[in-house]
């Protein structure tokens, strides 16, 4: 402590030891707590579900805004996949979507357009923000020429008939297959089972394109016989419903001894392992 006296804050030090009873006129009183009523719930409930409701409205005005928005128009629609399906066709099918907004647009509406087409296989689309469509096409490859009532017609390995032949299309050199079809009363239906036969024919020749190209005809009237026509054969080879490759195969090693013992103008039946019945 220093040379000067301290000075003290509060009671001055005469003042200690001096009892100081409490007054109670000065003890603050209890008071007791406030009741909630029913009444004030409710206010606050209002008010809270008022405030909600504006939220939720501002919300929706802020959505319907968008969506309405110029800038979300779909301006721009790309196309990539298609060689056959002219891209008029296209266009026709697409028709209207360039007007849609791209938040609001079906999608699956176009893509239906787009698979209505005999050539299309499987059509996407996808959104590109903010104004683009992309899609892409599948297209289909034509397997065969089926004959039906005298006229050619392009069909896939799934049985489609994608539509007739023509000089738009001479650069298909396939083979021309009867019986391919059943005739319903309303239109020509591909039976399942016989376009299943004839798509196993050309893959199973798939490693011997040589004798791919040289099958001018094919014949499947019978679901469980191909019967084919090579170029510069006269009579139809008999294959069944398997071991294609091998049977023709076995056609060509064997044809030169039977034609040297006789003339061979109808058939060789090829189904039966090693023997082979000619006419």
């Amino acid at each position: 402590m220093s040379g000067k006296a301290a000075v003290r804050r509060g009671l001055p030090p005469a003042a200690a030891g001096i009892p100081a009873p409490s007054d109670r006129r000065f003890r603050r009183s209890e008071r007791p707590a406030r009741r909630r009523t029913w009444r004030g719930w409710l206010r606050r409930a209002a008010w809270s579900t008022a405030g909600a409701v504006v939220v939720v409205l501002l919300a929706s005005w802020a959505g319907s805004s968008l969506l309405d928005a110029a800038a979300l128009t779909v301006r721009s629609v790309i196309v990539r996949g298609h060689s056959r399906v002219s891209a008029a066709d296209i266009e026709t099918r697409l028709a209207g979507i360039r007007q849609e907004n791209i938040l609001k647009i079906d999608l699956e509406q176009y893509r239906l357009r787009l698979i209505a087409s005999p050539w299309i296989a499987r059509a996407e689309l996808w959104r590109v923000f903010p104004s683009t469509v992309q899609v892409r096409i599948t297209e289909r490859t034509p397997l065969v020429l089926a004959r039906l009532s005298g006229q050619l017609f392009l069909v896939d390995a799934a049985g489609v008939i994608i539509g007739s032949f023509g000089p738009a299309y001479r650069e298909f050199d396939l083979p021309i297959v009867d019986g391919l079809t059943l005739v319903a009363p309303d239109a020509a239906l591909v039976d399942p089972a016989r376009i299943r036969l004839v798509d196993r024919l050309m893959l199973d020749l798939a490693p011997r394109p040589d004798l791919s190209r040289r099958i001018s005809q094919i014949n499947v009237r019978d679901p469980r016989n191909a019967v084919i026509l090579l170029d510069d054969e006269p009579a139809e080879l008999r294959l069944g419903d398997r071991d294609f490759l091998a049977r023709i195969e076995q056609f060509e090693t064997s044809a030169a001894a039977i034609r040297h013992q006789r003339a061979v103008n109808e058939y060789w039946d090829l189904r039966f392992g090693d023997l082979v019945y000619v006419k």
